[in-house]
């Protein structure tokens, strides 16, 4: 994950100016809700993931990754309007996901062909952080994970059904 080193640090870093507007806020949270829509469960949407991203960018990565994060955001309704004719926020849901789709091949391709030391694609930081921030917050964990507040012991070969979540608790 981008930016681990620094979360596992305590996420404190001085002399980074990054900042969100409330526009960004909004367009994030719906990217996220785009990568996790509400189905059965709450969207990313609904449990803060956008405002989550906003923290952990200010927070916790590095400038370099900072800047290729508020480039890409800052690109990613020019590059929705090339491909779809449409803004992200005033596309429809389908082309909404099929521009995502195009960004997640985009950031794979990127990734093979990177060097170590090059920085992450911007929307692979997105979809990291949309996952995060989703499966760590309370509705993520409570209505979306098989959550066990206070679990028993390990058990490798617990059943499984087809359709059943992942259990999680706090141990």
């Amino acid at each position: 994950m981008i930016g681990a080193e620094a979360i596992l640090s305590g996420c404190a870093r001085k002399g980074q100016t990054a900042s969100f507007t409330d526009d960004d806020v909004n367009l994030l949270a719906e990217i996220a809700d785009t990568i996790l829509p509400a189905t059965q469960t709450p969207g990313a949407k609904e449990a803060g993931v956008g405002t989550f991203m906003t923290v952990m960018v200010n927070d916790c990565y590095k400038e370099k990754d900072q800047k290729i994060f508020h480039e890409g955001l800052a690109t990613l309704n020019e590059t929705c309007k090339k491909q779809t004719g449409k803004e992200f926020l005033k596309a429809d849901a389908a082309q909404r996901q099929s521009f995502l789709k195009t960004l997640d091949e985009e950031a794979r391709d990127y990734a093979k062909k990177k060097k170590a030391e090059e920085p992450a694609h911007f929307f692979t930081m997105m979809k990291q952080l949309t996952l995060l921030g989703y499966f760590t917050s309370e509705l993520g964990r409570t209505k979306a994970l098989r959550y066990l507040p206070v679990p028993g012991r390990y058990d490798g070969c617990a059943d499984y059904k087809k359709g059943d979540r992942i259990q999680t608790g706090l141990g």
